[in-house]
């Protein structure tokens, strides 16, 4: 049986990483690119006649990158040598793709009314390093660890807050993005389980099904080296977007 289940586990973290990425740019033409050729098709031209139908296929294709995002985020989290690094660089990155995040999506520089994915996985980050922080607090001098219901009440307030400041801050999938990680994130041992409940958690929007299909495969290995690569083709493959948009629209 578990010989059965390595041959299935075929997939590294840079081939689950492409994927995402592919499906990230496939939902990013659409949203950023062909949403602006509405107006054509709605107002009875045959350039676009099957338009609408290419949007929304793109649209749904598109669902399958954030799990897959934050699966690697997690399986992140455990194989890094310095966490507050990993924090500190999607921080970074966080900041450098606001703006043309806000260009393609609001059409201005800076805009509040929503910010981009990076912002979801940096709280996300947070959240998992916090929990750590009480799961593993060490014993006092006289050898007592901290009461399992205090544990649990600090968990939960951590969960709470980074829930809240998901929401607050108006990051992309907001809170349903955090909780999404917390499930990966305690069910870890357990990915199948993990998987489940992870789709469950985000059947508002169903077709992100081919990336609980695809965790299950990862084989724990990293594959090529593409630690920079997803951190810079972000921003760039969105500031390309827009610009592509402004000069044909």
């Amino acid at each position: 049986m578990e010989i059965g289940e390595k041959k299935l586990q075929c997939l590294s973290g840079s081939t689950l990483k492409l994927i995402a990425m592919a499906s990230m740019l496939i939902d990013h033409t659409a949203a950023f690119f062909l949403l602006y050729a509405r107006p054509l098709y709605h107002h009875g031209t045959e350039a676009f006649p099957h338009a609408e139908l290419v949007y929304q296929v793109m649209r749904q294709i598109g669902r399958t990158a954030f799990p897959i995002f934050c699966f690697l985020l997690v399986e992140g989290f455990y194989h890094t040598s310095d966490r507050f690094r990993y924090l500190a660089r999607l921080m970074v990155f966080a900041l450098l793709s606001e703006l043309p995040f806000d260009l393609a999506t609001q059409g201005r520089i800076v805009g509040w009314k929503y910010q981009n994915v990076f912002f979801t996985l940096c709280l996300g980050m947070g959240m998992m390093m916090l929990l750590s922080v009480v799961a593993d607090a060490p014993k006092t001098e006289n050898g007592q660890r901290m009461m399992p219901a205090l544990r649990l009440v600090l968990c939960a307030c951590i969960c709470l807050f980074f829930l809240w400041a998901a929401e607050a801050i108006r990051c992309d999938y907001g809170s349903r993005g955090i909780l999404l990680i917390l499930i990966l994130y305690w069910l870890r041992p357990y990915r199948a389980l993990a998987c489940a409940a992870g789709y469950v958690s985000f059947l508002w929007e169903a077709f992100c099904f081919p990336a609980f299909l695809l965790i299950p495969l990862y084989n724990g290995k990293r594959g090529i080296r593409l630690k920079y690569v997803f951190y810079a083709f972000y921003p760039v493959h969105i500031l390309l977007l827009y610009f592509l948009k402004t000069r044909v629209f």
